[in-house]
């Protein structure tokens, strides 16, 4: 037997080998017979992306975080109830009996309640961001937790390095978490000064391809954005650190994120999501009561903080968002930069336009991911059929990640409206009962669509070449492997 006959024997025993695996793990059918065809037609490709790309799952022990929820809980309470706030029971039911379900799907799923007395300040222009950040930073007085996706060595990136240098020398504990994949290209000489001035930087599964008992995770990343500063004012949205977010790379400029600042109880919850993540990657655990100090009563807003991931059982913002679209009664509006919906989101997308809601979706017409973007317009017949108003923007890239529903609530945070954010990455969104908050936000996405070119049903199929079309169908066809 050649060499090259033994080794195609060899693959499709290991092929077969692993569609018996993939049998036994129940995916949806039709991620299964994408990796299936994937293993029999790809050879030996096929079984290199399966060992890299297919691990849906990562388990870690939830009773620790469970005493500290419950700390945190306890202490909530007994600080509402001298506030006259009525604790976690009384802010959810301050809240619509509507919007409740919503609220206790976020509470069952992901152990968080709804939190009253925050005060939240949106934040929509990258340098407004930066500047608050790095205004909160400075007035540190205990310790600094950053947690990013994308972490750049430009001059933005350089100059948060510096001053996470500059307030770890006067004393301030600073925490730096970063994802291993989206921050790979940050070298050694970046970080030395940060690890010498005493800020503890780690990184988020770092690709091991050789550690023990530990499958390299490609697909499973940290796509958080969160700053916590002395455990009362924290920050998250959409906008990552580096010069491109102020829209100074040419190719992908102006760049459009939308942040969120919240001091209150909130915030506590945002700090304990960064403990947990901060020990799966180093094992320090963050417990001790000078993290999680007693909440000030800042504002009137409810919040609830949502983090999802892999490591649940379930997919609690596939949850969130399909009972979002279910309880809509007027009008719902999205802005996301990756559209890629799922079969449940697109059925109920659908049965809000057949209920007569307005649907409007604004989208970038130009990304830095062209096969999420190309995979996302493949489903514009459907929705443009059903009555979803679907809009391109091309006045630089959309980046911000919002939902808001009847213009009385909204939601904000990391995650894109695709199948990767439902299922793969760990990501952390604010559901914000807050009606003023809400109407702000439709109207930063009603700009948006009045400054993007409505796409049209009879335009969808006419006015796109054959390759184009060719091109948006392979990358759907592609989306069931992610």
């Amino acid at each position: 037997m050649t060499f090259w006959a033994a080794a195609s024997v060899a693959n499709y025993v290991l092929a077969l080998v692993t569609i018996g695996f993939l049998l036994q793990r129940r995916k949806e059918p039709a991620a299964m017979v994408a990796w299936i065809l994937a293993l029999l037609l790809l050879p030996g490709v096929g079984l290199v992306l399966y060992w890299l790309l297919d691990s849906a799952r990562l388990r870690r022990k939830s009773s620790r975080r469970r005493r500290r929820v419950a700390h945190l809980l306890a202490r909530f309470q007994d600080w509402a109830e001298r506030q006259g706030l009525g604790g976690a029971a009384a802010a959810a039911a301050d809240l619509p009996p509507d919007l409740a379900p919503i609220a206790q799907i976020g509470q069952r799923l992901a152990g968080v309640p709804v939190t009253a007395g925050n005060e939240v300040t949106i934040l929509e222009e990258a340098n407004e961001t930066y500047a608050a950040l790095e205004a909160a930073i400075r007035a540190a007085r205990r310790h600094v937790h950053l947690e990013y996706y994308i972490w750049r060595s430009d001059e933005t990136g350089r100059h948060f390095a510096e001053l996470l240098v500059e307030r770890a020398r006067a004393g301030v504990e600073c925490r730096l978490l970063l994802d291993a994949v989206g921050s790979w290209s940050l070298r050694p000489s970046f970080l030395r000064p940060l690890r010498a001035a005493g800020v503890r930087v780690a990184f988020f599964l770092p690709l091991r391809p050789l550690a023990v008992g530990r499958r390299p995770s490609v697909h499973l990343r940290n796509h958080r954005k969160i700053a916590v500063v002395d455990g009362q004012v924290a920050f998250m949205g959409s906008q990552n650190i580096g010069d491109e977010y102020r829209g100074r790379r040419r190719a992908l400029s102006p760049w459009f994120d939308t942040h969120m600042r919240v001091s209150g109880p909130a915030a506590a919850f945002l700090q304990e999501t960064f403990a947990e993540d901060w020990y799966l990657a180093t094992r320090e655990p963050l417990e001790r009561e000078a993290y999680f100090p007693v909440p000030a009563r800042q504002g009137a807003s409810l919040v609830q903080i949502v983090p999802s991931g892999p490591d649940h059982s379930v997919s609690v913002l596939a949850q969130v968002v399909f009972a979002a679209f279910a309880a809509a009664r007027q009008s719902i509006r999205v802005a996301t930069p990756y559209f890629v919906p799922d079969p449940a989101v697109r059925m109920a997308l659908a049965s809000a336009c057949f209920r007569g809601v307005k649907v409007r979706i604004v989208l970038p017409s130009r990304s830095d991911s062209r096969l999420a973007l190309w995979a996302g317009r493949s489903y514009y017949p459907e929705l443009l059929e059903h009555g979803v108003e679907i809009y391109e923007y091309g006045g630089g890239v959309l980046h911000s990640k919002l939902v808001t529903v009847d213009e009385r609530w909204s939601m904000l945070g990391s995650a894109n409206m695709d199948v990767r954010s439902f299922r793969l990455n760990f990501e952390i969104t604010a559901l914000l009962y807050d009606a003023p908050t809400a109407r702000g936000l439709s109207a930063t996405i009603d700009r948006f669509c009045a400054g993007a070119r409505p796409v049209r049903a009879r335009d969808v199929w006419r006015n796109r070449p054959l390759p184009q079309r060719l091109g948006e169908g392979a990358a759907r066809l592609l989306t069931p492997l992610l």
